[in-house]
């Protein structure tokens, strides 16, 4: 009933407002919802609800993403991905190993890994939605996307080098194991196998399609039917499911035939958000807020809280702001700072802490070895970095867009403040001066008091816009005006039309002098979007689009003497 005014308005998702309603619903508030009561199946439950929306989420990525991008954005994506993912695996067992004492480095590795991959449903919140669409540029959008979604998959060998050489008495053993299970087969053949699923699905549906035999009902059934079949067949096989999804995604969307026959269709929105909600509830649920305090286990509640500002200081920001000048849709240090801070742990960190405990022996109290006491603590620290991710990368955007209010409001408070206690007229404010470094006193002093008599007379060969030589053969004046037109107006090289000259002219004027004519020339006036433009043969108004605020932007176009 308020879905409107929480997302479009506060930018609020339902990652943070399921998770809240779940802890409500859980064990320790209303105690209607308790998943951790249902016995020794209730890990196998949790894995497998984890699995069916993370496959949901990332088959979605896959389909959204432009046709081939994937393989366009190679380089970019393998830069962000492989890189990034090994500094934060390192940098993470290493904090935990200086935080956990109680726990040896493979061990630290195995919880690392858990949080080592993006987790795409949280990610869409600054991915989609009107927020993003308006502040975030959309090649970070995609690339991000992309990233999560593949950083998901990839997380299988990290758990898996640290589960083999936790388990194996051989170190040379587990590294073979983990290369040809881990790699060759898990990652390698899920790829490919669920780019063969979505290839072959693709031109089945392309061939239904051209003999009539498929409506479009049944191309968005596709979403969850398709993602689910994947994941069943990589699981059954004992391959990568997570990246096989997304690559069936990919490929199923390679050519754009799919995209075009669902566009505009809300159902598979729809599913994705009902899925999303019910997993973030069940998590809100699940959370086991006992166990954040554990003596005999090592955890505090102090301990907990830096090891997750140490997260999300360490884990992605400095590696990419070392190498986003090797990633093309990275173009500045202000977005490699956006990218590493908007790497959020969710519904993937307890889906790989899930999967971690399956290959773990059950744990004694107290833990017996450092197995039992990995099974013990693994899934208290992730949960606790989930939920701190949830509430710092969920509410950053409604921060972040309450900080841009208040300084918008400020600024027009300093702005309002200035007009009213200065002597110089206040519509004199807004234009441009000449360079102190190169304009004479006596140009600057003339152009100032002609604009204010409404003549101009340049005696010197200065332009008070930016410094440089003019001959004064042309000029434009830029004006924007309340939804008002603006009538024509004559000038000779030497006269500047008033205010009173011209109907409707906002007194808030920006005055340029253009060194060469008759071409265009076009200045953007900062808080008024104001454009111009200079032509020799006409004089003329006319709408360009609308402004910031609501005001219709007009060109005046004057003659210039030759």
């Amino acid at each position: 009933m308020i879905s409107l005014l929480v997302k479009e308005k506060l930018y609020i998702n339902e990652v943070v407002l399921g998770t809240g309603f779940g802890v409500l619903m859980g064990p320790y508030v209303a105690d209607v919802f308790s998943p951790r009561s249902w016995g020794t199946e209730q890990n196998t439950i949790t894995l497998e609800v984890m699995r069916i929306v993370l496959a949901t989420g990332l088959f979605a990525v896959g389909v959204e993403l432009p046709c081939a991008y994937m393989w366009e954005h190679a380089r970019g994506l393998l830069i962000m991905v492989v890189p990034t993912m090994a500094f934060g695996w390192v940098v993470v067992a290493s904090i935990l190993h200086g935080l956990f004492p109680m726990l040896d480095m493979i061990s630290a590795l195995c919880i690392a890994s858990c949080l080592t991959p993006t987790d795409p449903v949280t990610c869409a919140a600054i991915t989609r939605g009107k927020f993003a669409a308006k502040h975030v540029p959309v090649q970070i959008r995609r690339i991000l996307s992309a990233e999560s979604a593949a950083n998901d998959g990839l997380a299988y060998p990290f758990l898996s080098i640290s589960l083999y050489l936790t388990v194996e008495t051989s170190t040379r053993v587990a590294i073979g194991k983990w290369f040809l299970v881990g790699w060759l087969y898990q990652v390698i053949f899920g790829t490919v196998l669920g780019a063969v699923l979505g290839l072959s699905f693709s031109k089945l549906m392309k061939l239904s399609h051209r003999k009539g035999l498929i409506d479009r009902e049944s191309y968005i059934a596709q979403y969850l039917s398709l993602a689910i079949f994947t994941i069943g067949v990589a699981s059954s096989l004992g391959a990568d499911d997570l990246l096989a999804a997304f690559a069936a995604g990919s490929a199923i969307s390679w050519d754009g035939h799919f995209n075009v026959q669902t566009e505009g269709d809300a159902f598979a929105s729809v599913i994705d958000y009902v899925l999303n909600c019910g997993c973030f509830i069940y998590i809100g649920a699940w959370l086991p807020f006992s166990s954040y305090n554990s003596a005999e286990l090592g955890i505090t509640p102090w301990r907990l809280i830096c090891f997750l500002i140490a997260i999300l200081v360490l884990r992605r920001i400095p590696p990419l702001l070392l190498l986003y000048r090797f990633v093309p849709e990275i173009s500045s240090w202000k977005e490699a700072l956006f990218s590493g801070h908007f790497g959020p742990m969710g519904v993937s960190a307890v889906f790989v802490s899930a999967l971690a405990l399956t290959r773990l022996p059950t744990p004694e109290n107290p833990p017996a070895d450092q197995q039992q006491r990995l099974a013990a603590m693994i899934q208290p620290i992730v949960s606790f970095v989930v939920l701190g991710s949830i509430v710092i990368h969920g509410l950053s955007i409604p921060f972040f867009n309450l900080g841009r209010g208040m300084h918008s409001r400020t600024t027009s408070l300093s702005l309002t403040w200035t007009w009213t206690n200065r002597p110089t007229p206040d519509w004199v404010l807004w234009a441009r001066r000449a360079d102190p470094a190169t304009a004479t006193p006596s140009a600057t002093n003339t152009v100032v008091a002609d604009v204010e008599r409404g003549t101009v007379a340049v005696s010197g060969n200065v332009s008070p816009c930016n410094g440089e030589a003019i001959r004064g053969d042309s000029e434009t004046i830029l004006a924007t005006t309340a939804r008002e037109e603006v009538s024509a107006v004559e000038t000779s090289p030497f006269h500047r039309p008033r205010e009173d000259e011209v109907t409707g002219l906002d007194s808030r004027v920006e005055v340029c002098f253009s060194d060469i004519a008759p071409r265009p020339l076009k200045v953007s006036l900062i808080e008024f979007g104001i454009q111009v433009a200079t032509e020799a043969e006409t004089v003329q108004a006319e709408d360009l689009t609308t402004s910031p605020i609501g005001s219709q932007v007009k060109t005046v176009r004057f003659p210039s003497s030759q």
